[in-house]
Parts: structure tokens; sequence; C-alpha cells
């Protein structure tokens, strides 16, 4: 049995010790499907070598030495953030339930286990604020249009939107449309966001300038809806459009949630009472393995 079976082996007693809900495996790591009912998610992620590290660094060897080890704790530390934030997107899209997630990274030679609280997570605390305010359903309908987007775009093309959910009122009345709202007149079952067979028109009408509209009920009000709000108080992350801005502020001044996707890079942010909660720059989904 080689080093490899060792540590996965061992992972796989510890997430049945824990009754953990998954177990995600985080790197080049070559295995076979181990033999258990948990769950098992793997994950790469390419990272530069330390070798290719060496090879590029100039300096002495004594400070080679001392960057080679901020190197190493770098790449551990990299690879467990790594497992938490997989954990919580899978957990966002509700491929693993709460509970314990177990681990398992792989670093240049090297091997470790970690155990990880989802109720820990930073990014599930956000989600759970949120909660507060917008049921989890109609939350998670968001964020999976919104990681589809993220990911595939458009016919090939990178695409931003923004999602402004909940307090519909208010946002109604500080907001205008410029087109037709392709979404008036429309059978209540054609605009549901839970309904998956809705999703493709969505994702469709996010080609349009302006933002989505939707109600607690996970009803699409709107689509291609402009913002009207005063935004000169806001300050969001630097290189943000004009989307995001006004979208931090329709928060601010009801107590609607926004949800934006940036069209360089997918980024997708958070936004609730005028400030950024949260944002996911790699939408990167786990392969589970069957």
């Amino acid at each position: 049995m080689d080093s490899t079976e060792v540590v996965v082996n061992a992972a796989i007693r510890l997430a049945e010790e824990l009754k953990s809900t998954a177990i995600i495996i985080s790197g080049d790591i070559n295995f076979e499907r181990p033999e258990t009912s948990i769950p098992v998610y793997f994950a790469s992620r390419k990272q530069k070598t330390l070798i290719d590290h060496l090879v590029a660094s100039s300096k002495t060897k004594e400070d080679r030495s001392k960057e080679i080890m901020d190197k190493i704790n770098q790449q551990a530390s990299g690879k467990t953030e790594h497992v938490e934030n997989i954990s919580a997107i899978e957990f966002m899209m509700e491929e693993i339930e709460d509970g314990t997630v177990i681990g398992i990274v792989e670093s240049k030679d090297s091997y470790a286990i970690v155990v990880h609280n989802l109720a820990d997570n930073h990014i599930v605390k956000i989600l759970k604020e949120c909660e507060e305010r917008i049921s989890a359903e109609i939350l998670r309908a968001v964020l999976k249009v919104a990681f589809d987007i993220s990911n595939t775009g458009r016919e090939g093309k990178q695409i931003g939107t923004a999602f402004i959910i909940g307090d519909v009122e208010e946002v109604m009345i500080r907001s205008h449309q410029m087109i037709l709202n392709p979404y008036a007149g429309q059978a209540e079952e054609d605009t549901d966001i839970l309904d998956r067979k809705n999703w493709e028109s969505i994702k469709e009408f996010a080609q349009l300038d302006g933002v989505f509209v939707i109600s607690e009920e996970g009803t699409v009000e709107a689509a291609g809806r402009y913002l009207d709000v005063d935004a000169r108080d806001i300050s969001v992350e630097k290189g943000l459009g004009g989307r995001h801005v006004s979208a931090a502020a329709i928060t601010r001044d009801t107590v609607a949630i926004a949800i934006t996707i940036s069209e360089s890079g997918g980024v997708i942010h958070i936004y609730m009472d005028g400030k950024e909660l949260l944002h996911i720059e790699s939408t990167e989904r786990a392969i589970r393995i069957q």
C-alpha cells in the first residue's frame, strides 16, 4: 500500500467516525474511488511549484531557504482555504449538507488531512446572515443561476448582470424600465426562479442592460431595469462598474439584497445594507466521484 492509499484510507476512517457529510480531495492525487458511502469530491487546483520558485529566485541561500519555507506555508494554507471554499460552494449549490467536511490536500511531496466544520465557514455564515431576509431556497436558486452565468456566460461570451432580491415595492419605486419588461404579463409559472425550466430565459435576459428584480417569493418581477439611486457615498471594490455601485446603493435604501456578476472575470458579489458582504472570485466546482 503506497502513501496515497494510506492517507486516503485514514481520511475515510476519520470521516466515518465524525459522520462527515463529504470528503473533498484537493490536488493532483492519483487514486481509485474510495470504498465509502460518504460522498467524495475532487477539486484540482494548479499552483506554481516550489522547484519553479527555486529556479526563478536569484537570492542568497539563506534568503532562499526562508522564502521556500514561507512558500510551503502559503501552499498549505492555500490548499486548506481551497477545501474550505469548495466546501462552501458545494453547500451553497445543495450538493453537500451542513456538518463536517474532511479534506485531503496535496502539496509538493506531502499530504495533509483537514477537518472543516461548515458552521465555521465564512461564506456559509454570510449566507445564513442573508437568509434572515430571504429564504434559503430563493437565495440558493439565484446563486445557482449566478454561478452558471459566471462560468458559462451566454453563447460563449462573458456577461455581467445583477439580481435585486426582496423589498420589491420599494425597489420598483426606486427604479424604472428603459426597455419593455420581458416579464410583464407573463404567466406565474414562467416567472418562478425556483423552476429550473425558467433559468435559460433568465440567462438570455441577463444580456440586457439593467438588473433583475425578484420578490421574496421568487417571482422575477422585471429584467432590464435601471436603478434610480444616489450612489455618491457608496464604496465598492476598485474597478467595478456602475451596476455594482447602484446595486450596493439600492441595498442601502431598501432591505433588499443584491447579487452581481462581473462581466470581466465573472466575480460574484453580494451586497446588503449598502456594503459588500462577500465576493467569490472562483466559481470552480468540485467533481463528484461516482
